[in-house]
Order: C-alpha cells, then structure tokens, then sequence
C-alpha cells in the first residue's frame, strides 16, 4: 500500500520531475518542478484552489514517483520527453490534425537533392518549413527551380553523370544538367547552399552575390552567365515584390498568437525570416476550459520547441509565462545561443503578434464552418440512406464515369464521398488497357475490375477500404454491368446509376430493378448526389482532355518532316509551347536557330491542313 504521508513527507528540495499513476499503475500525469517538495505537495494538501480537472486527477492517483535532475532545463527537458512518450491523460497535449511538409534539402549527401516530406529525421538534412499544404511546397519548389536552374529528372549524382546526353530542360536553359560531368562536386553543393539560404530568407545576401558574379561574367565578356545570374536577380527580386516585409531587420523571429473557443484553444505560430513571414502553422489544445492563457502557452511553448527542427533567438508572446526565465535558458541551450521571449506593448512587434492572434481567431471560425459542414454532410447522408432504404451507416460512395470521343483516348474515374464529404485525394482515374472503340459498357466493365479486385486491393492502400454504396454514371445498363462484375468478383455493394433529364441535369437513382428513386428536389440529399455526378464526370473529362494534349505534344512536332531532335528543342525554346508555334508564321518559324525555309514551310503546312485551313 502506497502511504502518501511519508511519501510526500521525505520529498526532496530538488529540482526534478514527478509522475502520477493510477491504480493500474498507468502514468496519467507527468509534471516539473523548481522545489519537488512544494509543487507535489500542493497536489494532496488543499483542494479548495485545484481546477475541477485537477480535483479529477488527484482522486486517480494511486502512487507517484519523482526523478531529481542537476537543474530546472534538465527537469523541463525529462518532462517533455516523458509527456511525448507517454502521452498521460491529464496532460494537454498538442493535436496536429495533420502532419504539415517541409522542404528538404539532403545536405548530409555528397551530391544534395531537393524533396518534398512530411517527415523529419536527424539524418544530416536541412528542413525548411512547415508549410500550410503540399501546394504551397509546390509552388516554392517551382520557384526555386526556375531561379536555381536545378535538376527534375530522377538521375543519381555522381552515378548518372555521363551516362545520357542532356535533356530538353537543359537545351531550353530550365537545368544545369549536373549529368554532362560540366559541374564539379564544389560547384554543385555550391548551388545547394544558396536554395538553404534562399528558403532561409536571406534574400538579399543571394542578390548581392548574384550581383558581383554578373559583373564579374560581364567584365570577362561572358555574356551568358551574366545574362544567367541577371535572370535570377529579377527573379528573386519578383518574389520579394509579392511577399510583404512586416518587420525591419535581419533577425530570425517568431511569433505566437491564440484564441480560445469553450473547451479548445487554437495557436498560430507565424516564422519571420529577415522581416517576412516564410511560414505559419496551426496547433490545437483540447480539454483548456480551466486554464489561465499563460499556462496554455507554457504547455505549447514547451511541447512544440521541444520538436522543433530550429529555434530563433526571439520568440514573440502575447502573454507572460510564469516559468519564462528557466524554458529561456532550456532553449537556449538547444539552440546553442541566447533565445528571448518578448512581449511587445507597441511598435510593429505589437502589430505582428496582433495579426497572429487575429489569424488565430480565423482559425476557431473555420472551425465552427468545418464542424458544421461535418454535421450537414451527416444529416445528408442519413437523408440519401433514408431514400434508398438503406440500413446502417453509408460511409463511404463511390462513383463511375468513362470519359471519350469517338472512342479514343478512353478513360475511367472514380469519385469518392466520405461521410458525405468530398474527398478528392481518395479520387482514381483509369487509362483503359484492354477496350478498343466506344464501348462505354466494356470500358465501365474494365475500370470495375481494376478497382474492385484482389489485385487492385492488395496494392492500393485506397482500394483495400469498400464501399458502402457504388454509383453509376448513367442509367439501368450501366447498373447491370456494376452488378455482374460485383457477382464475378464476389461482392455485394448497393449498386445505382445517376439518371439525367433530357437538360443533362440529375433526376434522380435507378437500381438494377429499374426502379427509380426520386430524390427531393429542393432536398440535401438530391443536392449531395448531383454534386458527386458532377465531380466524377469532370474528372473523367479533365483526364481525357490532359492525355489528348499530352498525345498532341508529344507527336505533332515528331510527324513533321525534317523537324529532328534539335529543331524541336529550338522551337520550344522560342516559341515556349506548341500552341504557340501553330500560330507562328514562316517567317517567325523561319527566324529560329538551326531553322530553314523549308522545315517553316513544313511546319507551318502541317497545321494549316490540321485546322482544316489552306497550306500556303
């Protein structure tokens, strides 16, 4: 039997961290203290002051135990390692509803490269971020390729070097191609750490070596590289323009705002690089009715630097901290130098944590609009279940549509509802293999079987999780197709098409009887379904379309007599896209390097009598 009283009486005067358990001897509170003997005794003496989650807690508790460290930063460091390890009930906790990206730069490699992750790993890398979306990485990967001029292709360095001749993306000056052996190791890392700098902010820094390398070229009369770094100048310079500096000087900083919303408490942590935000992310707080603002933050201060992959010498609060002097002198010693929390009463700092409070105040309203799209989305569903007579929960709907003209190019597409809910990243389009002309019947058929069998499930992580109801685009024949392939397959699936009226819009579902459900009109349900039929089918058509470009881009330039290799390459380079080339004259096409008149004359043949126009 544990005895609180001469436990809590031999307590030393330590620093140290306690941990409480309960009668199954699981840990349910991990806490730190300056004095052990105070803070823990606080727990079991007077309950009068305690919260009602604290009081709920102490009448859990079975036993405690304690561990001394040498000073308060050890203690706050065990603690937050014990609180990630364990995760105790009755500690707050961060929610990260998603794991956000980051840009990786694998700087610990010989040969570094630049990636996209959502993982962070001590493994010599260097890790920009967190971004808000995958789109957002894309686009700033997409800017540092145009202005780094680095690789896309899936070559291995040094491995690959040598191996191929270049590519077009270095013939029209978009790489350059480390693989023609042209770049030493040096110069290659070279590059590599002005992307670091670049995503660090230090964007004047890489304009005024840009600067000093384009006048050196210039003064060898080298042309082409001073042209190079001038084309990276602007560029860098372009998206200076679009981000907006909203504080003066070079220090890393960031800043912290919250807003509370009943029982939840969201906060916003906005990175400031040289004066610009570079960064933001979005945490959650559950179970915060009874804390004060200052003790949320301490909880967040500590679990999220905790983790943090870099940590600035100035983090910006929007309250106090009670414990403000040790969890300074704990980060500093993870970052190797002096950190600072700041409360800022006026000036621009007191703007900037003004603004991240008021993002964070967004972010409980979208909350609130996301909480109650999920319990619309519920009652729509329950209506559509209601309609069907269906029984049970319809969690997950699958749609099909086929997509061509005149038979080619044909393609499937699958669009998926969770929880009534669009969900575009569980959506599939299908390249139809094995169906020759427009047989809608056969493709439809062909695009089942792929998603729907043992093959497919077992090596599509997506396709694994069933439907609960499967919707055609179409009406009673394509319903019959559905049925006999869930039958060959041995599945069971409430199988209906989505009719349409003689406007092309929803009428309602048929089932493989010919019955029809008529869905309300002005209904939620009705609403729901036509909104799946309308995803489906532009997907199945924006899939179409992209492969008939892809096929047009790729050939018509090939189909042209006396158009090899190098021409192509010329062409693209002045003309960016084949559209463009289409409308080009002979004496424009005439004007390209390696070009002559008869190759013009060819080209410019070719897509007259592909318009249906007259060649010259």
């Amino acid at each position: 039997m544990f005895d609180f009283e001469k436990e809590l009486a031999n307590l030393p005067s330590d620093p140290g961290v306690y941990l409480m358990r309960d009668k199954n001897d699981t840990i349910i509170y991990v806490g730190k203290a300056k004095v052990l003997k105070n803070r823990v005794r606080q727990y079991f003496r007077s309950h009068t002051n305690h919260s009602t989650k604290v009081k709920k807690m102490v009448s859990n508790v079975a036993r405690f135990e304690y561990m001394i460290t040498d000073s308060e930063s050890e203690a706050l460091a065990l603690e937050c390692n014990l609180i990630k390890k364990y995760k105790p009930k009755y500690n707050v906790l961060l929610k990260d509803d998603k794991h956000f990206p980051y840009i990786k730069v694998t700087m610990g490699e010989d040969w570094p490269t630049l990636l996209a992750t959502r993982r962070q790993e001590n493994d010599g890398a260097k890790y920009f971020g967190p971004y808000q979306s995958m789109d957002v990485i894309k686009k700033n990967i997409d800017i540092l390729r145009s202005i780094f001029k680095i690789p896309t292709c899936k070559k291995t360095f040094p491995r690959d070097i040598g191996r191929d001749r270049s590519c077009l993306n270095y013939q029209m000056g978009k790489c350059f191609a480390p693989c023609l052996g042209k770049v030493t190791n040096e110069e290659y890392r070279k590059i590599y750490e002005g992307v670091c700098a670049f995503l660090n902010g230090r964007h004047h820094e890489l304009i005024h070596e840009y600067e000093e390398k384009m006048k050196e070229a210039a003064m060898k009369l080298d042309f082409e590289t001073a042209a190079s770094f001038r084309d990276k100048i602007t560029a860098i310079k372009m998206l200076e323009n679009r981000q907006k500096a909203i504080l003066t000087g070079n220090e890393d900083e960031d800043a912290i705002g919250l807003a509370r919303y009943g029982d939840l408490c969201f906060v916003l942590v906005f990175f400031v690089r040289s004066g610009r935000v570079v960064g933001r992310r979005e945490m959650r707080l559950n179970d915060v009715g009874e804390m004060t603002d200052s003790e949320i933050l301490e909880i967040f201060v500590k679990q999220f630097y905790d983790e943090a992959s870099y940590i600035p010498k100035l983090i910006m609060l929007p309250h106090a901290l009670e414990d403000a002097e040790s969890i300074e002198s704990w980060l500093s010693e993870k970052r190797g130098s002096r950190v600072k929390f700041h409360l800022p009463q006026k000036g621009e700092k007191a703007k900037m944590v003004a603004m991240v409070e008021k993002n964070a105040r967004l972010a409980v309203e979208h909350f609130k609009l996301t909480k109650l799209k999920q319990e619309t989305a519920k009652k729509n569903v329950e209506e559509l279940a209601k309609c069907i007579r269906y029984e049970g929960h319809l969690r997950r709907i699958e749609a099909y549509d086929i997509s061509h003209i005149s038979g080619t190019n044909a393609v499937g597409a699958m669009a998926v509802l969770i929880d009534g809910s669009i969900k575009k990243s569980e959506f599939r389009r299908f390249k139809l293999k094995y169906v020759e002309g427009a047989d809608d019947y056969a493709s439809l058929s062909e695009v089942l079987y792929r998603r729907f069998s043992h093959e497919a499930r077992t090596e599509d992580d997506h396709f694994s999780d069933m439907p609960d109801l499967v919707l055609m685009d179409g009406g009673i024949g394509q319903v019959h197709v559905a049925k006999k392939v869930m039958d060959d397959l041995g599945l069971s699936f409430p199988v209906f098409g989505m009719v349409k009226d003689d406007k092309h819009r929803t009428r309602g579902l048929v089932d493989a009887s010919g019955r029809e459900v008529e869905l309300p009109k002005t209904g939620a349900a009705f609403l729901m379904v036509a909104n799946l039929q309308e995803e489906v089918h532009k997907y199945a058509i924006s899939y179409h379309q992209k492969l008939r470009k892809q096929e047009m881009t790729q050939t018509a330039l090939d189909l042209i007599p006396g158009i090899g290799e190098k021409r192509k390459a010329a062409l693209l380079i002045q003309f960016k896209s084949v559209e463009n080339i289409k409308k080009a004259s002979v004496d424009e096409l005439c004007a390209v390097p390696s070009m002559d008149r008869r190759a013009a004359v060819n080209i410019y043949a070719y897509f007259k009598k592909e318009e249906g126009g007259q060649p010259i």
